[in-house]
């Protein structure tokens, strides 16, 4: 499975840049990777994928896209609202199946019936917590390695069945010393971070930094103001990861 860095390279050999070196290639992929906005299109179909963060208490039984009751109280429903009311005349359909403490691998085991056969055309993942969370909590054994090669599993099935799909890969995140988040998840967590965004790099992905968004956040309210418990959002968590994530879209 090609990832999209050799499919820039082959592009870039077509155009005649045999002697293309490692730094260029970079400098190229790069500037296709520095979050560029992406564009809504006619008929565009948009998934929100992840765990509990996404699910935010959806009804798993209903299926429907654009539909109230399928998408939860988080960001996703408040950003999917956006979408359907800015581009009314795009006949868009928005679908939300994040699952409630779902791991990379969870997202493996059903992502052909919650993904595959959606045929999304814009594709938004946020996972990584409970990945690490769980090997502190539940004693669960991962690393940030396995989690990348479950991750790049995951991104090279997808891009095999869907080459144009744009990817929105989402920082995991936790604020520091609210209830769950304490001292013991550093520096490890700091590793699944980095993966996301080595990840996100090496597939050509939009990049949504939500760990830098909410330390920003800090400065004009408490991390219990933005999180009930260090990870899953309040009301007003909830509409920073929306607005943040549709500064991603033109």
């Amino acid at each position: 499975m090609e990832t999209r860095r050799k499919f820039l390279a082959k592009s870039l050999l077509t155009l005649g840049a045999a002697t293309i070196g490692t730094k260029a290639l970079f400098a190229a992929e790069n500037n296709l990777a520095k979050n560029e906005k992406l564009r809504i299109q006619q008929n565009d179909v948009i998934l929100f994928q992840g765990d509990s963060i996404t699910d935010a208490g959806r009804k798993r039984d209903n299926l429907k896209p654009n539909d109230t009751g399928a998408f939860g109280h988080g960001y996703a429903m408040m950003a999917a609202a956006t979408l359907l009311n800015k581009y009314a005349d795009k006949n868009i359909q928005v679908y939300n199946r994040g699952i409630s403490g779902n791991r990379v691998p969870d997202l493996i085991s059903r992502w052909d019936a919650d993904a595959l056969q959606l045929r999304p055309t814009i594709l938004s993942i946020l996972i990584g917590v409970n990945d690490f969370w769980r090997t502190i909590d539940r004693g669960a054994q991962n690393t940030p390695q396995q989690y990348k090669q479950q991750y790049q599993q995951l991104l090279d099935t997808t891009l095999k069945q869907l080459p144009q799909v744009k990817l929105i890969v989402g920082e995991p995140f936790g604020v520091k010393d609210v209830k769950h988040v304490t001292d013991a998840w550093y520096p490890d967590f700091l590793g699944y971070q980095q993966v996301a965004k080595e990840i996100a790099k090496e597939y050509n992905a939009t990049f949504l930094p939500y760990q830098a968004i909410f330390d920003k956040a800090a400065s004009r309210g408490a991390g219990d103001y933005w999180t009930t418990d260090g990870v899953h959002t309040s009301l007003a968590g909830a509409n920073l990861m929306a607005e943040a994530w549709l500064s991603l879209i033109k």
